[in-house]
């Protein structure tokens, strides 16, 4: 008589292929609400997710759950893995100025007619308090700032320092989670740190090194804002780099926003 008693390796087998049939989003991520949506549908038995990092740094700050490092190829390539993953949704929850892997993703979901949720933090916005002059893109900023001279802080990633190269008559103070590979304006002092900073930081900080002047790209959120807190306490004038369209698709700013769109999936699947 057949032995009717499951073994270990046939429950397992049956648990991989029940977690096979539940929908896979995969998290274009790389930010802290990547992370924060990660984490909240990490113990979630409806679904599976995959994060995605671009692996621009060395060491990520890695979100719950299964994780992948790198490029996909280009749009081609992420269709590709799309395919090859099962994955039933998209959600973009990149950086507002990570344009590239956004528009690659539209492309990519478009030609295989899955759902993309593209999530974008709501930009910061400019008080009576502040001094701001709002630039169209990091070249323009290095032109202002090299034609006024003096001690700036410029803070904003590794990708975009190359734009200030050509600057020869301004000092610059360059933070940065890694060492910067590319070319690098004349005078310069790199520190490397990551943040969040907190506001006691940033104001010591903009004292110690007599900055006159700050350059940053409207990213949103709280993990960076103290920079532009601490310059407007400080009567510091903030270069603000403007958002880059993103998106041709409609948007939400919110997790909130996002989970429910994730849940309308779950509940048709």
């Amino acid at each position: 008589m057949a032995d009717l008693n499951p073994t270990s390796g046939e429950i397992e087998g049956a648990l991989d292929r029940s977690q096979n049939l539940l929908p896979r989003i995969l998290i274009l991520g790389g930010t802290g609400e990547g992370i924060e949506l990660a984490t909240r549908l990490a113990n979630r038995k409806d679904l599976r997710t995959i994060s995605s990092l671009a692996g621009r740094v060395r060491e990520p700050k890695r979100p719950e759950g299964v994780v992948r490092v790198g490029g996909f190829g280009g749009v081609d390539g992420l269709a590709s893995y799309l395919v090859k993953e099962n994955i039933r949704m998209v959600v973009d929850a990149t950086h507002p100025f990570a344009v590239q892997i956004s528009r690659n993703a539209e492309l990519a979901c478009g030609r295989l007619g899955l759902p993309l949720i593209g999530f974008i933090r709501p930009p910061w916005v400019q008080t009576k308090a502040d001094l701001w002059h709002e630039v169209a893109d990091f070249r323009e900023a290095a032109t202002l700032v090299d034609r006024q001279k003096g001690r700036v802080f410029l803070s904003i990633g590794r990708q975009e320092l190359g734009s200030f190269a050509v600057c020869h008559g301004t000092w610059f103070l360059i933070r940065a989670i890694e060492e910067p590979t590319g070319p690098l304006p004349d005078l310069h002092k790199t520190i490397l740190r990551r943040g969040p900073f907190n506001l006691d930081e940033e104001l010591q900080l903009l004292r110690d090194h007599s900055i006159d002047r700050v350059i940053s790209k409207n990213s949103g959120g709280s993990a960076t804002y103290t920079k532009i807190e601490a310059a407007q306490l400080l009567g510091i004038p903030v270069v603000m780099v403007k958002r880059p369209v993103k998106h041709a698709i409609v948007t939400v700013e919110t997790l909130e926003e996002v989970i429910l769109e994730i849940n309308r999936l779950v509940r048709s699947n």
